[in-house]
This record gives structure tokens, C-alpha cells and sequence, in this order.
């Protein structure tokens, strides 16, 4: 495993990385993940999937809200939840991610988790929403025989903790594809400094990357070689799913306005946001922490003034961040075999 391309000597943008480099540079932000690598039968068929979870906080997400928006550049997607989430611009469950075929499994893992942890669920509070995402694995899992049940959706979630996230081809991501090379969880960081307030804020990304045919990634912007192992066909134009977090003080509205930007980053890889690609970013705060009951009418919260240069830098961060971690998501990237025996390489980010 090569590591981080920053400690390959690969430094994307101008703004300072938070300490672990990772989404859980924003406190409190937690990621777990479960990863399946085993053979279903004799003929070929194999388990290279997983699940991962993403929680904003430690505590209960369901009675303790946050602001949240959600983002689709190209919507050839299956994601849950999106709807309610740019309605009413608050996030109620931890964010999860899997292949295709595994919604519906991790779906119902997520549900009775949170279920049995909130007693008034659909009895004397309404429902609630609950937020995955998914990409293509085929190529290397059998996606036919829905390995992913609700069990491995609902350890995800408990394994789930502060530390520098595992990257590559681990939880969802075992089983992805990035240009044609390994993909899978990438994450990346970034500060936000306003000088004349002394403070600061982090804005940290996490991607499901699965996107791309090897001859459109921009290899030459980062100086790295471009003779490589061949590259796969994918057999779909695939998918990225986008996770960005931030302590930034942003309403549902101005948050939108930050994770449009992760699409930049996206596209400085390579990526054109293919006919057949879902390409979809969700994002939160953890600025506010919004209550599921309250008595009051009114409501109070903190944000930014729109119009101050902060804004420009958290768009910057949001940019810098998603590339990085797209980054990321290959070069921790082992060669991987599933499926019928087939390999994908990781790509070598030597110098050219």
C-alpha cells in the first residue's frame, strides 16, 4: 500500500490539511466500516463488497439533528433519503454507503439500529429518514447474490470512530473502480483560517469513488507517470459518492453552495460526469445540533454573512478536499481479485 498521496510528495491546492487528513478532522465526525473478501461457491462467484458508515456525531442523530444538503451533479443514482434531506435541510441518520444492490439490505440494518435506540420512532413521533448511498461493484463482486445483510450495515455503524478513517479498497469500497484502476474510500481535510476573528474551521471529504475509464484521468497534472498496469474497461460508466463535513456555521442553502464545489475537484481528476454515472454529494454541519422536540417557536441559529471572503475559502476547501481524497482513494488502493478471477490493478503513483 503506498499511502497518502501527499506523503508521495503530491500537495494539491493552497489550504493547510487538518491533522489526520481525513473527514474526522471535523470533531465529533465518525467513519466504520465492514468489508466483504470471500468466495460464495466453487464457480466464481465472490463477496468483494462492504458497507460504510459515516455518523456526524456521537451521539443519537435521529434526537440530535444537523444541517444537511445534498447535491446531484449526474443522477443516475440509487440513493435513499435525498428528498427529505434538501426539504427540510437537517440530517436524522448516519450516512451509509454500499454497492448497488446492498441498499436495500443496509437500508433495513440502518433502520432497526436506529430503531432500537429510539423507542418513539413511528409511535409517538413520525418516521425517519435514513440516508444511503450506492455505487456499481460488479465487475469484482457478485453483486447478484446480495452478499451485504443488514447485520453488516448495523456493525458498520458500531465500528464507527474518531480515528483516521481506513482507505481503499476496504467497506463500500472494496469492490470499486477508479479509472479504470482500484478505487474505493478516499478522505482529505482542510482548514479554514479567518485571520481577524482568530478562528478556524474544517471542512473534510470522504468519497466512494467508481468512476472513470483509464485514458480520461489527468495524470500529468500531478506529475506522477503515466506508464501503468493496463487499465480495466468498466462495463458502466460508474459513480462517485461524495461525503463532505464541516463545523463551518452554514444554513441548509449555503451549504448547498459549498458541496456544489466538490464537483470541481471531480472534474480536475478527469471525470465528466458520464452519462451513466452517479455522481452525488451529501453534505452536513455539525455547527448546529437541532433538536427533535422543542416547545419553542422560534428557533435561533448561527451563520456565516454571505458575502464575507470565508465563503470563498470553505468553496476553495470544498474543491481542494474532494480532489485530494479522490486522490487518496487510489493510491491506498490495493490489487484486488473477485469475481470470476478478475483483477484490477492499483494504480502506481511514482513520479514521472
Amino acid at each position: 500500500m503506498q499511502g497518502k498521496v501527499r506523503q508521495l510528495g503530491i500537495e494539491i491546492g493552497m489550504l493547510p490539511v487538518g491533522q489526520k487528513n481525513c473527514i474526522t478532522d471535523v470533531e465529533g465526525v465518525q467513519v466504520g466500516h465492514v468489508t466483504l473478501d470471500e468466495p460464495l461457491d466453487q464457480n466464481g462467484a465472490y463477496a468483494c463488497t462492504g458497507v460504510t458508515a459515516i455518523l456526524p456525531h456521537g451521539g443519537n442523530v435521529f434526537q440530535q439533528k444537523v444541517t444537511a444538503a445534498s447535491y446531484v451533479l449526474n443522477g443516475f443514482g440509487k440513493t435513499t433519503g435525498l428528498v427529505q434531506v434538501n426539504e427540510l435541510g437537517v440530517l436524522e441518520s448516519p450516512i451509509m454507503l454500499t454497492n448497488t444492490f446492498g441498499v436495500p439490505a443496509v437500508t433495513q440494518g440502518t433502520l432497526s439500529y436506529m430503531l432500537d435506540r429510539n423507542e418513539d420512532i413511528g409511535l409517538t413521533t413520525g418516521t425517519i429518514n435514513l440516508v444511503v448511498g450506492e455505487c456499481n461493484d460488479s465487475y469484482l463482486n457478485s453483486i447478484r447474490a446480495c452478499p451485504v445483510t443488514p447485520d453488516h450495515a448495523i456493525e458498520a455503524i458500531r465500528q464507527a470512530s474518531t480515528k483516521t478513517a481506513q482507505e481503499g479498497a476496504v467497506g463500500a469500497g472494496k469492490g470499486m473502480m477508479c479509472f479504470g484502476y482500484k478505487g474505493g474510500i478516499g478522505s482529505s481535510s482542510r482548514i479554514v483560517k479567518v485571520e481577524s476573528n482568530e478562528v478556524n474551521y474544517t471542512v473534510g471529504c470522504l468519497v466512494l469513488s467508481n468512476f472513470g475509464q483509464g485514458g480520461e484521468f489527468l495524470a500529468e497534472h500531478y506529475k506522477v507517470s503515466t506508464t501503468q498496469n493496463q487499465s480495466i474497461l468498466s462495463p458502466t460508466d460508474g459513480s462517485i459518492i461524495i461525503v463532505l463535513a464541516t463545523d463551518a456555521p452554514l444554513s441548509s442553502r449555503q451549504l448547498t453552495r459549498v458541496i456544489k464545489r466538490c464537483g470541481i475537484g471531480l472534474g480536475r481528476t478527469g471525470s465528466h460526469f458520464s452519462h451513466g454515472s452517479g455522481d452525488i454529494v451529501i453534505g452536513f454541519t455539525t455547527a448546529h445540533s437541532i433538536p427533535h422536540t422543542a416547545d419553542q417557536l422560534i428557533e435561533t441559529r448561527i451563520q456565516l454573512r454571505e458575502d464575507h471572503p470565508i465563503m470563498n475559502q470553505l468553496f476553495t476547501a470544498a474543491a481542494e478536499a474532494t480532489e485530494e481524497a479522490i486522490l487518496n482513494s487510489l493510491s491506498q488502493a490495493q490489487t484486488t481479485t473477485g469475481r470470476n478471477g478478475h483483477t484490477v490493478q492499483a494504480y502506481s503513483f511514482h513520479q514521472a
